[in-house]
């Protein structure tokens, strides 16, 4: 039984394999990605990539789907682009939120004296506005990573969630 997954190239994309790394240019930018695993086979053709194995392995025939979606989440991230919109919740004390090269300062969080920090990605640009925060960027698992970051940063402890509810949070995840 041989298992598999076809990904389509939209318009615009161009796709291409230089011995296990997978290229992937558009108008947006490029992006590449190591695609090696033992067992899986990877051919680009002229509207499709296809990700094939003839392993009975249930690691390798699900990693057949996962490879594939890499390369979906690719070709759609160097055509349209990823967004996610953050919102910034506070009821005791007003954030003040500064983008700093690559690091955001989060300042006056429950109105703490030090400030906290987020690491900004390469790759991924932010954005903020009044009680919003807009993270963008091609590469999706970088663009989440940031977010999650941000979110990470306002995390808080030792006290009831219940009560304190104020941080950033993750409000909406789509493409451009």
């Amino acid at each position: 039984m041989i298992v598999e997954r076809t990904v389509s190239i939209p318009a615009g994309v161009t796709v291409a394999l230089d011995g296990t790394v997978l290229k992937v240019k558009g108008p947006k930018g490029d992006l590449m990605r190591d695609m090696w695993y033992p067992g899986i086979g990877i051919t680009v053709e002229a509207e499709d990539v296809r990700f094939t194995t003839e392993s009975q392995k249930k690691a390798v025939t699900s990693m057949v789907g996962t490879l594939a979606s890499h390369c979906t989440n690719m070709c759609a991230g160097v055509s349209r682009g990823y967004v996610y919109t953050m919102k910034i919740v506070y009821s005791h004390f007003p954030i003040q939120i500064k983008v700093q090269g690559d690091r955001l300062e989060i300042v006056n969080f429950l109105g703490e004296k030090h400030p906290r920090y987020a690491r900004i990605l390469p790759g991924t640009t932010v954005k903020v506005g009044n009680d919003e925060v807009t993270v963008t960027g091609i590469d999706k698992e970088i663009v989440g990573s940031t977010a999650a970051n941000i979110e990470r940063a306002t995390r808080i402890r030792d006290r009831d969630p219940r009560v304190f509810q104020d941080g950033i949070y993750i409000i909406s995840r789509s493409e451009q």
